[in-house]
């Protein structure tokens, strides 16, 4: 595997990317998604807390699952749930070297979330509590220190997602170990900096503006109660077309040089 350095606008087409190959298939990777969501419900359902380490575990193998379904449907092929095992089916050393990234993944992020929760005073696990009751309110979002504590929630997750976003793929695709995919995952992201934080505005961007369309017209409709009934299936597609999206960034970052040809 080669790293490969690319331009700062290469974020915005890793964004239309992943809107373009999920809307070829919508029915498959909304599946996907569906599947993933049920599986991190019952576990969380079953096992507690437990569960929940289950789930940041395995959210590197989540991720990796929608880059070979990208893969395969960008080759023309149906991408289905069982996509989601395959990586599973390869050598002891690469199902092991995933197990390793997924524990230091889930590591890190409940460090991460500890340190969010101490740095916020309990702000955000207080709105999350309150939508899932339904008690939330505007007043709540609209609140400086609300919005500081999501900010910083977000500076802090962000690095975390970085190193290892490419180590999954770097051990299925490249035979890389766990230290190593991670170190090299690490130096891609460095390398191709500006392109990913492209990447990310570009996303804000997307999510923002459709947001604000979407609320002016509901209001000129005199239906913002309406807002409601888009919101989840608007939040279901940035989200999958998201996932969608790593394949190409995976794809942009590394090639592989091919085996010499056999000489006669």
């Amino acid at each position: 595997m080669k790293l490969r350095q690319v331009g700062p606008l290469q974020g915005i087409l890793w964004v239309r990317r992943g809107f373009q190959i999920f809307l070829r298939q919508p029915l498959a990777y909304s599946a996907l998604f569906f599947t993933f969501l049920f599986a991190a419900f019952v576990l969380v359902i079953t096992m507690r807390q437990i569960g929940a380490l289950a789930v940041l575990v395995l959210m590197p193998l989540v991720s990796l699952g929608f880059m070979l379904a990208t893969r395969k449907a960008v080759d023309g092929g149906f991408p289905l749930p069982s996509l989601f095992i395959e990586p599973l089916r390869g050598s002891r050393r690469q199902v092991a070297a995933l197990l390793q990234i997924g524990l230091a993944y889930a590591v890190l992020s409940m460090l991460t979330m500890w340190l969010a929760d101490a740095m916020d005073g309990g702000r955000v696990d207080a709105l999350q509590g309150a939508m899932a009751s339904g008690e939330a309110t505007a007043e709540m979002m609209d609140d400086p220190a609300m919005q500081g504590a999501l900010l910083s929630r977000l500076l802090l997750t962000v690095p975390v997602s970085l190193l290892f976003w490419h180590a999954p793929a770097l051990v299925h695709w490249g035979g890389a170990g766990a230290v190593q995919s991670v170190f090299f995952s690490v130096v891609a992201c460095w390398r191709n900096l500006g392109a990913f934080t492209v990447y990310f505005l570009t996303w804000a961007a997307a999510v923002l503006v459709f947001g604000v369309v979407a609320t002016l017209i509901f209001t000129l409709l005199s239906a913002p109660q309406l807002m409601a009934l888009v919101a989840f299936p608007a939040t279901l597609m940035f989200v999958t077309a998201f996932y969608a999206s790593l394949y190409f960034t995976y794809e942009d970052c590394f090639t592989q040089d091919e085996p010499p040809a056999p000489q006669s």
